[in-house]
């Protein structure tokens, strides 16, 4: 696998929901100036560079762009940190982990180092991967 499903494309679109107007990410509250967790699309972070970019909006098709391009970096940290091979779903399962708690989390994450065999606190892949279904203590949908 070197690439996110449709099927886990269409997941992780659900899950992230669409939104074409900038809104801040911690309250889901559409937004007009920057703030940290500004968010566009399906998830797409801006960065406070990008901010007159996206500041207005987008359309449909360039939010399935930024999709798309957004989802390399998770894609190669999935595959450059597990050493296992993977089903489909195994791989599109973790590259939806991964870009809801972000890389590095990812990579140091019990998650990673259970299917890599190696030794942590937890003893099911289930008690770790349930371990990131929160932020700010709400468990999340697109995190269980």
């Amino acid at each position: 696998m070197t690439h996110l499903s449709n099927d886990g494309q269409n997941l992780l679109k659900n899950i992230e929901k669409l939104r074409l107007k900038p809104y801040n990410d911690q309250n889901g509250k559409e937004i007009t100036s920057y703030v940290k967790g500004a968010t566009i699309g399906y998830g797409h972070l801006i960065g406070q560079n990008e901010w007159d970019l996206y500041k207005n909006g987008i359309t449909l098709q360039e939010a399935d762009k930024l999709f798309k391009s957004d989802l390399l970096p998770f894609e190669n940290a999935v595959k450059n940190s597990i050493n296992s091979s993977l089903a489909q779903n195994e791989f599109d399962d973790l590259v939806i982990l991964c870009f809801n708690i972000g890389i590095d989390n990812f990579k140091n994450s019990f998650v990673a180092k259970i299917i890599n065999a190696e030794k942590t606190g937890y003893k099911t892949l289930k008690e770790a991967w349930i371990a990131w279904n929160k932020s700010q203590n709400k468990v999340m949908q697109g995190l269980i």
